[in-house]
């Protein structure tokens, strides 16, 4: 009996699993072309809902619609761009990987210049100040450390007595 309640325990835990997997696009395309173009262009469109999953990678509902579009855009003949414009004109800047360098993305690509330059400015600043500051306590220890002629004599004098 226990032997017929694990095999059925098992059944179930194998049936139940199957149930739960997620389904997989599988996609026919008319030439060998469209399926290498579907496949670079999924990884190079974003998914909407996904924070930073492309459309190969995501598994939620509008990546599988966006799959589905991309299928049927590129069996219609249509370009990347006109692919791309389109997926941009429902969806935003946003579906792309790599925004376009236009007006509104400009301080995208190149804000990390901007800031490296900034950084750079202040640590040079930053040296600058140090060096300057250390060039004055050098002069300063200088003058403390040269003994006038009667404070030399003395020191000398100290010196003898003690050999």
């Amino acid at each position: 009996m226990k032997y017929i309640a694990a095999i059925i325990f098992s059944v179930l835990l194998l049936v139940g699993h199957d149930a739960n997997a997620s389904s997989v696009d599988t996609y026919s395309f008319s030439k060998p072309e469209y399926q290498i173009r579907f496949q670079d262009m999924a990884k190079i469109l974003r998914c909407p809902k996904c924070q930073n999953q492309n459309l190969a990678d995501s598994n939620s509902i509008i990546s599988q619609d966006l799959r589905r579009q991309l299928h049927r855009l590129i069996e219609e003949g249509r370009s990347d761009e006109q692919i791309i414009e389109y997926m941009v004109m429902r969806y935003g800047d946003y579906v792309l990987y790599k925004p376009k360098f236009d007006k509104v993305t400009y301080f995208l690509w190149l804000g990390p210049f901007g800031f490296a330059a900034l950084g750079l400015l202040i640590l040079i600043i930053v040296v600058v100040r140090q060096r300057r500051k250390r060039g004055q306590s050098s002069e300063i220890d200088i003058n403390e450390q040269t003994l006038n002629v009667t404070e030399q004599a003395k020191l000398d004098k100290i010196l003898k007595k003690s050999n």
